[in-house]
């Protein structure tokens, strides 16, 4: 015999808006990242919804931790950026072209 499972125990369910609200940004933006499948959520009747083991999940996706100890700055064998570059490569200069309307007037004084 079957038992069957009251609506009291399936899980909730929150709008884009609601976890939109939760997270503190826009309801576009929890649309998007569901849409292009960066974050997880359900879709039944065509709706974006989110459990609460989703928002928890999206939370992780998007948690930042510190990299290691803040003594260690640069490694000493990374050169600044640009100037090991620049001493190796030729550099042509850039000249602006002249106006088209300069380049106009001057046609027109030489003809008459």
């Amino acid at each position: 015999m079957k038992v069957r499972q009251k609506i009291t125990d399936l899980p909730q369910l929150y709008s884009a808006a609601d976890v939109a609200q939760a997270l503190r940004c826009s309801e576009w933006w929890v649309k998007e990242q569901a849409r292009r499948g960066r974050i997880p959520f359900t879709k039944p009747g065509g709706s974006y919804r989110f459990t609460a083991d989703h928002v928890a999940e999206i939370t992780r996706i998007f948690e930042s931790r510190p990299t290691g100890s803040s003594s260690a700055a640069v490694p000493v064998s990374q050169a600044p950026r640009g100037r090991a570059a620049t001493a190796a490569v030729s550099v042509t200069p850039l000249k602006a072209r002249t106006p088209r309307r300069a380049r106009h007037g001057q046609s027109q004084s030489t003809a008459a």
